[in-house]
């Protein structure tokens, strides 16, 4: 006996002196929190030097970013619980039937995310500061905290832009404070550093999951599945400080419940920022509705999301004026983020049973009982199977389930090609998504045909369902229609190189046939298309199948073996045939047979383009097609020489855009053969100049009465109340508009999309018919309207509007695509038709 108490007097006092270790943020970094911007290595340092020091800190790398960062989270709680950590985690996973079994612990999890923007660049600082005082033994107030929660805190979503932001910033930042706003370190340079590596929003990835951040981060995420979520932002220099509850529009599948934690959170914080005399506001601006967020994912998760903002941002650096004059310090803001961190541990402490019953209830009642229109959802297997492929790919990444629909008949559901109810039948090919399934709720928002918008006024896109994202046959029902079974997804069966062929023909369907046709011509393989579609020894070819003849590759050392491999690799079915003379359509030696010539692609970024869709565009080549390109700058447009060059893409762009001697260099460049792809932003250096056919309206009646109409209205709007200057704004935007687009199946442009596409309008821009070139892609009739928001001035206007077109500018094409047509990298069909524009037009 007295050995054993010796023995844990010993562990005791090794346990004391092991916390007793541990260096406050300024003793181990060296500089006062608030004084400068913390590296990102250095906050895991910091990280790594109190979880060695104290036994109840574990900390995770979950990934990796582009540039070789770490991904970290650290996981706190008090020894009881970190000793059942284990069975904490799979007990919360039983409550939202992710997991059989019923729960044995009763202990909350909340989860805190820092950074995800990198230059709203306190949330790193702040989390260092919430992870000490959360692990501080000696804090009695966090302690007790502890016993009633796991606390999980991600100090960095995004530190690949954090850093690109806190270097610039260090280097120039003044030694003696400089809070004018002109100053240069006040001033970021593009594209600065709220996006990651690829220029992507990280706070819009999360159901997506595009970026590598978000697709490991995500699977952190689905084996905890927690309580609660905090989302730390910063908001504009001049603004006090944002918590919840949410502003409208707010989800209607959101939960009486979440409505009032987000209250009870509110509250707490706004006691302490009260007693601070700090300045802040709820319920304005940051809604609840689009559900890729770090707040709105979570809700439609079972959890308690929350996005926290507060003001300074990038411009703020380590001081700067606001607007009335005072200076919105680097500390000022950490000790914002700090009290709301502190705040939710607490009321996590004080509510952990409520917590609890809460989120087991939220999946019980959504998985037997859901509430949202419709309860299933079917997509048609004679869809693209390509497309197909992505989605359920998509679905596996967010843990929704599926299953094979069976044949059933009679069955009546919204068409999401028609924008009707129709009657239809299953078969054995089509799979079916139900709402009764853990997943529920998130099921039913990704397919929701046409979310409800109780206020127009959005913070983002106000639709996104996924059978238009990937342009899909699909049907949403009212009623519960179950799977008969698992749906098996399709076995690849390898291609197997035999006797050589005279042509091995593959589909053009997807970014999987995209990245396939870049891999052979990166390995110097001669690929062709057909303008035609084509029967050759009963197999049907349509328009725009890839050819790999031998004729045309005899110099291609191993020619089937190496195609052969190159199709395994990406999952193509390669057929063949033994002939060139074809039993319908256009022989293999036919003008109309076209060889691809491998294009030699640049893609202009800098100042004055946007940077998001630039990102995209990168990510586009590097991640799915593995292609080369060049990037140039806008601003050296003119000192180029682009005749090395056969693509250039504009991406979305504001302002002038171009120099006088950039554009004409440009232009004298297309003329001579160039192909300059246009995207949204950038197709308005172009229209209604003289020289080009791209015009806003067709005739001069048209643009007459157009204007009639705004001055009608203007002349209406102009007595109404000062505070509808918003909504009047927003009457003459589109935020996530969805319209079916008519696409010319016998040009380029349309090759695998069945002559139909969706797009997701962004903007207000509406074109005519080309009247000189080819109009691909038309709105041909105001019933192409499918979902979301778009205003009233503009929506009557789309019908009979160009999309996607193409006009020849001497031996040159300009490619028009006035939306864009890879939005957020989730939009799936329209990588098919960039990849169209890039590699089929022209050639």
């Amino acid at each position: 006996m007295k050995k054993l108490l010796l023995l844990s007097l010993f562990v005791f006092s090794i346990t004391v002196c092991s916390w007793a270790q541990i260096q406050t943020p300024e003793q181990f970094l060296g500089y006062k929190p608030g004084d400068r911007f913390t590296p990102h290595h250095r906050m895991v340092d910091y990280f790594e030097h109190v979880a060695a020091n104290n036994p109840n800190v574990k900390l995770i790398q979950y990934g990796e970013t582009n540039e070789k960062r770490p991904l970290i989270v650290a996981i706190l709680s008090s020894p009881e619980n970190m000793a059942n950590l284990e069975q904490i985690r799979t007990d919360n996973l039983k409550r939202a039937g992710m997991m059989d079994g019923d729960p044995s612990t009763s202990v909350p999890i909340n989860w805190m995310s820092f950074n995800v923007h990198g230059n709203e660049s306190v949330g790193m600082e702040a989390a260092i500061s919430s992870f000490y005082t959360l692990a501080n033994p000696e804090n009695a107030k966090s302690q007790e905290w502890l016993k009633n929660q796991i606390v999980i805190i991600d100090p960095a979503i995004n530190p690949d832009g954090r850093d690109r932001y806190s270097n610039w910033y260090n280097q120039k930042m003044n030694t003696t404070l400089q809070p004018d706003l002109q100053s240069v370190e006040h001033n970021e340079p593009w594209p600065g550093g709220r996006a990651n590596h690829y220029l992507f929003d990280l706070n819009r990835d999360w159901a997506w999951q595009v970026q590598v951040e978000s697709q490991a981060r995500m699977k952190l995420y689905h084996k905890w599945m927690p309580q609660l979520h905090l989302d730390f932002h910063e908001q504009g220099i001049n603004n006090p400080f944002y918590m919840a509850p949410a502003a409208e529009p707010l989800h209607e599948q959101l939960t009486p419940w979440q409505h009032e934690f987000q209250d009870t959170f509110g509250r707490n914080t706004a006691k302490y920022f009260d007693e601070a005399g700090r300045f802040y506001f709820t319920k304005e601006r940051f809604d609840l509705l689009y559900p890729s967020y770090g707040d709105s994912y979570p809700m439609f998760n079972g959890a308690i999301g929350m996005t926290i903002e507060q003001g300074g941002g990038g411009q703020a650096g380590v001081g700067g004026f606001n607007a009335v004059g005072d200076t919105v310090s680097l500390s000022y803001r950490i000790q914002g983020h700090y009290t709301a961190a502190m705040s939710a541990a607490e009321v996590t402490s004080k509510n952990a049973e409520k917590l609890l019953s809460e989120f087991e209830k939220f999946f019980d009642e959504n998985s037997t009982s859901p509430k949202g229109q419709y309860k299933s959802f079917v997509i048609k297997g004679e869809s693209n199977p390509a497309q197909v492929a992505k989605l359920l790919e998509l679905l596996d990444k967010n843990g929704i389930r599926y299953g094979k629909a069976g044949a059933k008949s009679g069955l009546k559901g919204f068409s999401y090609g028609s924008g009707k109810s129709e009657s239809f039948s299953t078969s054995e090919e089509d799979i079916i998504i139900n709402a009764y399934q853990p997943k529920s709720v998130l099921t039913q928002v990704l397919f929701e045909p046409n979310p409800a918008l109780n206020d127009s006024i959005t913070y983002d896109i106000t639709s996104w369902s996924m059978p238009y994202a990937y342009g899909l046959e699909a049907y949403a029902l009212e009623s519960r229609i179950n799977a008969t079974g698992a749906y098996e997804k399709q076995a690849f069966a390898p291609n197997v190189a035999d006797k050589t062929p005279v042509a091995y023909l593959a589909p053009w369907e997807g970014t999987r046939d995209a990245a396939f046709l870049s891999a052979l011509l990166t390995a110097d393989i001669r690929v062709k298309f057909n303008e035609f579609p084509f029967e050759v020894e009963g197999n049907s070819f349509p328009a725009g199948s890839l050819m790999i003849t031998k004729g045309g590759n005899e110099y291609v050392p191993n020619f089937d073996q190496k195609v052969v491999e190159i199709a395994n690799k990406f999952g193509v079915t390669l057929a063949t045939t033994m002939s060139g003379y074809v039993d319908k359509g256009k022989d293999f030696g036919s003008p109309n047979i076209r060889v691809i010539q491998a294009p030699k692609v640049a893609l202009v970024g800098g100042e004055g383009t946007n940077s998001l869709n630039y990102g995209a565009i990168w990510h586009f080549f590097e991640k799915d097609l593995n292609y080369p390109l060049v990037n140039l700058e806008l601003d050296n447009m003119a000192r180029y020489d682009l005749s090395k060059y056969t693509v250039i893409i504009m991406p979305s762009m504001r302002g002038a855009g171009l120099s006088k001697p950039a554009e004409e260099s440009l232009l004298e460049w297309v003329r001579a053969g160039g192909k300059l792809i246009a995207i949204e932003g950038a197709v308005d250096l172009f229209a209604n100049k003289e020289g080009f056919n791209l015009k806003t309206f067709d005739t001069e009646d048209e643009e007459k009465a157009s204007k009639e109409m705004l001055d009608s209205l203007a002349k209406v709007e102009r007595i109404l109340p000062y505070q509808e200057g918003e909504r009047l704004e927003i009457s003459s935007g589109a935020a996530g508009a969805i319209y079916q687009v008519t696409m010319d199946e016998t040009h380029p442009l349309g090759y695998g999309t069945g002559g139909k596409y969706y797009t997701l309008k962004n903007n207000s821009n509406k074109f005519a018919f080309l009247s000189k070139g080819t109009n691909a892609g038309i709105i041909a009739n105001n019933d192409a309207y499918r979902t979301g928001y778009i205003g009233f001035k503009i929506k009557s206007t789309m019908g009979e509007s160009m999309v996607i077109g193409v006009e020849n500018a001497g031996r040159g094409e300009i490619v028009y695509f006035v939306d864009d047509p890879i939005f957020r990298g989730f939009w799936e069909s329209g990588k098919l038709v960039l990849s169209n524009a890039i590699f089929m037009v022209g050639q």
